[in-house]
């Protein structure tokens, strides 16, 4: 279990549409072997910077994906393990302060990163690139494709070596 901490960062039209925003993250692995399941549930502060007054913007994401792992590699004192993964699940828009419902949209990423350490510490890099379907926030016009990238950072301190 990890809880991290990173960006949303809106790319292509995306960037029109919504503000960067912070993302806090939990994560849950099972890890059997080289392959971990890991399921990913965040939440990202923004904006919604095609509405009028910009209002405050929720965006939810939760999925499930599988992460190849490397073999730890020694550089000097460190440990590095390097991986990469791909996974399903979804994307939720909610205004803040805005009555009206939140748009719940299908998403997919692919992801690289790696954890660097020494003895029971370590930090884990990760950035995914998420391609999302989109449902306007308004409600008005057509659904289409978007994407945009999540930089995450978390601090793991293992219990047992």
């Amino acid at each position: 279990f990890l809880v991290t901490s990173g960006k949303l960062l809106p790319t292509g039209s995306q960037r029109a549409s919504i503000a960067r925003g912070g993302l806090t993250a939990a994560q849950l692995s099972f890890v059997p072997g080289r392959v971990a399941i890991t399921a990913t549930f965040g939440w990202a502060r923004s904006r919604d910077i095609a509405s009028p007054d910009s209002p405050k913007l929720d965006a939810f994401l939760y999925d499930i994906g599988a992460e190849v792992r490397g073999a730890r590699l020694p550089i000097g004192t460190l440990k590095v393990m390097p991986f990469g993964g791909a996974g399903v699940g979804g994307r939720s828009y909610n205004y803040r302060s805005i009555a009206m419902d939140a748009t719940h949209n299908l998403a997919a990423y692919v992801g690289a990163g790696g954890e660097i350490g020494a003895d029971r510490v370590r930090l884990r890099l990760e950035v995914r690139d998420y391609i999302t379907a989109f449902k306007p926030l308004n409600g008005v016009g057509v659904a289409d494709t978007r994407n945009d990238v999540v930089l995450i950072a978390g601090l793991r301190i293992r219990l047992r070596q």
